[in-house]
C-alpha cells in the first residue's frame, strides 16, 4: 500500500472513529447505532480493492474494539470489519469510479445486514452476543436504514477523497526514473552500437593504409 493511501486511510478511520464515539454513540437511537466506520471502510475498499479493503478493516474494527467505552471481546469487530472489507473490495468498481449510486448503495446496505449477522454471530460464539437486548431482527432493519441514509453523505466523499491518492507522485516519480533510466539504457545501447561501428571503421581504415603502405614499400623494394 503506498504512502498516500495509508496516511488517507488512517486519518479516515480516526476521524470516523471519534465521530462514532462521541456523537453518533450516543444518539440514543432505537435498534442499530449508525455505522460511520463500517462506511469509511466501504468507501476504501470500493476504490482500493479488497487486499487494501481486507487491511483497513482488520486496524479499524481494532481500533473500535480498544476505543472506549468499548464492552466486546478484542478482535470481534477486527474480524467483522475484515471480512466485510475483503468482500467490498471484491465490488470495486472499474478505475475506482461510479457510474451509478445503485451499486454502492447495494453494497451498503449488504454491508449492513452481513456485518451486523457477523457480529452477533461471533459474540455468540465467545459468550457476547448483542441480541441479548434488542431481538435480531429490529437490529438488522435499523442498522440498514441508519447506514444507507448516512451512505450518501459520507461514502461518495471518501470515495473522492481515495481517488486522489491514485495519483501518487511518488510513484509518478518512480515510474518516470523508471522511463529515464529505460530510456537511457536505449540511449547507451544505441551509443554502444554506433561507437562499436565506428570503432570497426577506424580498424578498417588502417588496414587499408596498412595495405597500401606495404604496397608503396614493397615498390621501393623492387
Amino acid at each position: 500500500m503506498r504512502v498516500n493511501r495509508t496516511l488517507l486511510s488512517a486519518a479516515l478511520v480516526v476521524v470516523a472513529l471519534v465521530l462514532q464515539v462521541s456523537v453518533l454513540s450516543r444518539l440514543q437511537l432505537p435498534g442499530a447505532v449508525p455505522d460511520l466506520l463500517l462506511l469509511t471502510v466501504l468507501g476504501l475498499a470500493l476504490v482500493y480493492g479488497h487486499l487494501a479493503g481486507a487491511f483497513i478493516g482488520f486496524g479499524a474494527g481494532l481500533l473500535a474494539d480498544l476505543a472506549p467505552p468499548a464492552d466486546h471481546a478484542a478482535g470481534q469487530y477486527a474480524l467483522v470489519l475484515c471480512v466485510i472489507g475483503y468482500l467490498a473490495g471484491l465490488a470495486r468498481p472499474e478505475n475506482g469510479k461510479l457510474k451509478s449510486a445503485t451499486g454502492p448503495m447495494l453494497v451498503v446496505v449488504a454491508a449492513a445486514v452481513a456485518s451486523t449477522l457477523l457480529y452477533a454471530g461471533v459474540g455468540a460464539l465467545v459468550g457476547d452476543s448483542p441480541v441479548r437486548h434488542v431481538g435480531l431482527g429490529d437490529l438488522l432493519f435499523t442498522a440498514a436504514v441508519y447506514d444507507l441514509l448516512l451512505a450518501p453523505f459520507t461514502v461518495p466523499l471518501i470515495m473522492a477523497l481515495a481517488r486522489r491518492t491514485e495519483n501518487d507522485p511518488l510513484s509518478d516519480s518512480q515510474n518516470a526514473g523508471a522511463g529515464d533510466v529505460s530510456s537511457g539504457w536505449l540511449a547507451s545501447g544505441t551509443g554502444l552500437r554506433i561507437g562499436s561501428q565506428r570503432g570497426g571503421l577506424r580498424v578498417k581504415a588502417a588496414r587499408n593504409r596498412a595495405t597500401r603502405a606495404g604496397r608503396i614499400k614493397g615498390v621501393k623494394r623492387l
